[in-house]
């Protein structure tokens, strides 16, 4: 019909380029691209995944494994225990207050240093608090803190080398009361230290308990795991770490080794023995020598937590006139 042409689409447009034969409509695509990639170079195959997660697994065998992470939140609860969190500063991230609670003075505090500190305040009801806290006596309060992130063990010999000082590595040996793990950090350091390190498995873990006892500490000296302690002993010895244990019946006492200013100066390890059997034998062998502490009077052994403050503190102290 008379003026269909007018209309979008009834002439077809010829293009302006002729049509390319079968070779392609450009010379460039006539051109090789070289030989096909093999399958383990290709980011999207299989095989290549495979290859990365095996380099990955040799690197953290390496080290002695990946940073860990406790596996869940932790949960502080009751009023006295979330007050003392706060004034301690514990990285909470969240105070959960059950709905028609009585506001006495520790409530009152809790919502002051909340503000402080920029911790935000949630208000749930009791059977949710009961949900959460698993059933724990909270009395209308509780308080979240994160999962604690371990360093790895190598980490605390760069630190050391970081600050230019002599490594001072605190290596705990089934420690299992985590009051007793907070007392340590909290003195590892107050002493200069440059790390806590604990086994993996059968020990104690930085739990809500350790952060608060640890008065803060664990914010400010990194604690690492290790899958092996005695294996991560022998790799400290290998980069010149001199090692030893603390045990009632060493062969050398605690004066004797800050006496010694090469060794008390020096990189150096200090394992603390669990509270009931202190060392077990294949650390006790692992180590160079084992330490005593005199003692006066009948007492035989001193707590771990306690031990190894007296023990800091005397290689600290002889640090400081080096």
């Amino acid at each position: 019909m008379p003026g269909n042409s007018e209309r979008r689409g009834a002439i077809r447009k010829q293009s302006k380029k002729p049509t390319a034969g079968s070779g392609g409509r450009v010379k460039r695509g006539l051109e090789g691209k070289g030989p096909t990639p093999r399958a383990v170079d290709r980011p999207y195959h299989k095989a290549h995944k495979a290859k990365q997660a095996k380099q990955a697994k040799e690197t953290a065998a390496k080290r002695g494994g990946p940073r860990r992470r406790t596996s869940d939140a932790e949960w502080i609860a009751g009023r006295n225990s979330v007050v003392e969190a706060l004034r301690e500063r514990v990285p909470v991230t969240s105070v959960y207050v059950a709905e028609g609670v009585e506001r006495d003075g520790r409530m009152r505090e809790v919502f002051r240093l909340a503000a402080e500190y920029g911790v935000g305040l949630l208000e749930v009801s009791r059977n949710e608090l009961d949900r959460l806290t698993n059933g724990a006596v909270h009395q209308g309060l509780a308080a979240k803190i994160p999962a604690y992130e371990y360093a790895h063990p190598d980490d605390l010999l760069d630190a050391a080398a970081e600050m230019g000082e002599k490594p001072l590595i605190v290596a705990l040996d089934a420690v299992t009361d985590p009051r007793n793990l907070g007392a340590i950090v909290r003195s590892a350091a107050g002493f200069g230290a440059h790390g806590v390190v604990i086994p993996e498995r059968r020990a104690a873990s930085m739990t809500a308990s350790a952060w608060k006892t640890s008065a803060g500490a664990a914010a400010r000296i990194p604690v690492a795991q290790t899958v092996n302690l005695t294996r991560q002993l022998k790799a400290y010895q290998d980069a010149g770490c001199f090692v030893v244990g603390l045990a009632a019946d060493g062969d050398l006492s605690l004066p004797e080794l800050i006496a010694d200013a090469d060794l008390a100066g020096g990189p150096l390890v200090l394992v603390v023995g669990s509270e009931g059997d202190g060392l077990h034998r294949l650390v006790a062998e692992t180590c160079d020598r084992l330490v005593s502490i005199p003692m006066a009077g009948v007492l035989e052994s001193l707590n771990a937590g306690v031990a190894a403050s007296v023990a800091l503190y005397a290689i600290a102290e002889s640090r400081t006139r080096l």
